[in-house]
Formats: structure tokens, C-alpha cells, sequence
């Protein structure tokens, strides 16, 4: 039995600018963070030939070009060697949340089916594959932060030059603000998940057209981006609060997808209840919130008090790893 984690990801500053229709013209930058939450995928040999696939459905075939999940089927496309196999994959936040869920899946199964065929297989390398099964193969409008964070964890920054080389490094911040963002970090969910890729195609249609309007809103994003490594290094986590709140502004400026009255209501509540800043994680539309504040007891007590389910977490600094 192999088990392979990867885990999923809060995005800090510069989304959106990791986008192929943006860094193929304009270059990208962002920063990204691994949390303690996880995508599981558990691969054993059947004793019965043929593909066994568990997970929020069940699927069994003999042939992989009939495989409904679209990653699963990219995936063993290539690697499966032989007749027999059955994947299990579990996940401790549900998908379609703006958490990443789908890179980190693309990772894990990647990595647990070389770990099956008894290869290796390189950080770079394993991101690099994840990404193309779902902008290249899948035609996704998705960019590279998903899978890249997955695989390289803790609280990193991303370059990506206009061939789409990515460069990772880890944001050089010490352990006295690495502790204040675990503290003042608060993790929300809305209640209700949506479908990124309507939103994301949007934006990637807009840029597809050189909309100057989109652009400069990206430009001005990946500057915020870094503005918050910037204050990040320096401690200043204050700082990043405030540049989360005009970083949602301009993620609402995008899209009218983006929000809603209930978001907006929530949003406009938290600060008035002790956030200095915060945004919706990923594409927006729902999903999950993320808050800065000063006083968490405070902020965590008064958005209890709207029935909204936290996610306590800290950073993963080991990213996506076989446990088993």
C-alpha cells in the first residue's frame, strides 16, 4: 500500500497573476502558503484485474480511456503499467472550496503512481506535470499556484516568466511572524462552494482580448503581491491585514462573480467585528474567507455567532509527501 498527502493551500498576495493568458504577456508573482490540511491518495494492487477508484463516487473498469474523473484519467493515461490497480482518495476540506483541492490531488495521485511504478520523480518536475494536465491536457482555466504550493510547501513566493518557467523560494520570515500569522489567521467557511472555472474562464477570456481593464487590475495585484512579501519579511503583519482588504478590492473589481449580498454582508461584518483585512481564498464566488485581526477571540466569537464553521490550521513546511 502507498499513501501519498499533499496539502492544500491559502493564496496571501498576487492571485490571479499565475494565470497562462496573464504571465505568457505580463509575467507573474505570487505568494502562496501550505496549510495542515490534506488531500490523501492511497494506492493498492487489486487481487481481481482492473481499475478500482474510490472517491466521491466509485468507478470500475477495465480500460482507462473509460475513467470518468478527468485528472485520475490523465494521469494513469500515462503511468499505469500495468492491469490492475485501485485508488482510493480522501480529503480533510471538501473540493470546490478555493483551497487548491484540485492541484493538490494532481500531486499526490502524480506522485503515489511513481512511488507505484517503483520511479522517481523531482519537486519541479512533479508540479510542472500536475500543470499540465490541467491547463494542457484538461483545458482548464487554472494557473500554476495550486500545484506548485502542493508540492513545495511552507510560505513561499513564486516568479513566473513569460515562457512559464516557475522559480520557488521560501519567503524569508522568522518564526516570531510565522507564529502571529498561525494566531490572527482566521479560516471561515461561507457555507457554500462553488465552480472556479466560471470565473476563472472569465477573467482568462478578458486577457485572452488584451483587456487593458483586466490587466492593469492584474498589474496592480502583482504589485500588492509584492507589497505583502515586502511586509511579510519585515514583520509588519498589520501591514499585509490592510493589503488583503485592497487586494479584495480589486478581486471584486474583476468579476461581478466574485461576490454576493451574503459575502458582502459577512465581509463588511467581520470588519466591523475586528478584521483588518481579508478575502475570499481562490477564484471567489464562496468557498472560504481568510481574516487578519488583531483579537481572534473576538473576530472568531462574533462570526461563530453567524453560524460560520472555522478552520483552525497551521503552515505545512514538508509539502506533498508519501506517508506510507
Amino acid at each position: 500500500m502507498i499513501i501519498v498527502r499533499s496539502p492544500l493551500r491559502i493564496s496571501l498576495g498576487g492571485g490571479g497573476t499565475d494565470l497562462p493568458s496573464y504571465y505568457n504577456k505580463k509575467e507573474g508573482f505570487f505568494i502562496s502558503a501550505a496549510i495542515d490540511r490534506y488531500v490523501y491518495v492511497t494506492i493498492t494492487r487489486p487481487f481481481s484485474k482492473g481499475i478500482y477508484l474510490k472517491y466521491s463516487k466509485i468507478e470500475k473498469t477495465n480500460k482507462v480511456k473509460n475513467i470518468k474523473h478527468n485528472i485520475i484519467r490523465e494521469v494513469l493515461n500515462k503511468e499505469l503499467k500495468n492491469d490492475r490497480i485501485e485508488i482510493t482518495t480522501l480529503a480533510d476540506i471538501p473540493a470546490k472550496t478555493g483551497l487548491g483541492s484540485s492541484g493538490s490531488f494532481a500531486t499526490a495521485l502524480t506522485k503515489a503512481i511513481y512511488s507505484y511504478n517503483q520511479k522517481m520523480i523531482g519537486r519541479r518536475e512533479l508540479a510542472e506535470l500536475a500543470c499540465n494536465i490541467e491547463i494542457n491536457k484538461l483545458k482548464q482555466p487554472t494557473g500554476k499556484q495550486d500545484q506548485f504550493i502542493s508540492v513545495y510547501g511552507g510560505i513561499s513566493e513564486f516568479q513566473i516568466n513569460r515562457k512559464g518557467f516557475v522559480k520557488a523560494k521560501n519567503l524569508k520570515i522568522n518564526e516570531k511572524t510565522i507564529l502571529d500569522l498561525e494566531d490572527n489567521l482566521l479560516l471561515f467557511f461561507t457555507g457554500f462552494s462553488r465552480n472556479s472555472s466560471l470565473i476563472l474562464k472569465e477573467q482568462n477570456n478578458k486577457s485572452m482580448k488584451n483587456d487593458k481593464e483586466t490587466f492593469n487590475n492584474l498589474d496592480y495585484v502583482k504589485y500588492l503581491g509584492y507589497e505583502i512579501k515586502k511586509n511579510l519579511t519585515k514583520g509588519n503583519c498589520e501591514e499585509f491585514g490592510r493589503l488583503m482588504n485592497k487586494h479584495w478590492e480589486y478581486k471584486l473589481a474583476r468579476s461581478k462573480k466574485m461576490s454576493n449580498p451574503t459575502i458582502n454582508e459577512i465581509y463588511n461584518f467581520a470588519l466591523k467585528n475586528g478584521a483588518i483585512g481579508g478575502k475570499l481564498i481562490g477564484a471567489g464566488g464562496g468557498g472560504f474567507f481568510l481574516f487578519y485581526t488583531n483579537t481572534p477571540n473576538k473576530l472568531r466569537k462574533a462570526l461563530t455567532k453567524k453560524k460560520l464553521k472555522e478552520v483552525r490550521f497551521k503552515f505545512d513546511f514538508e509539502g506533498v509527501k508519501q506517508i506510507l
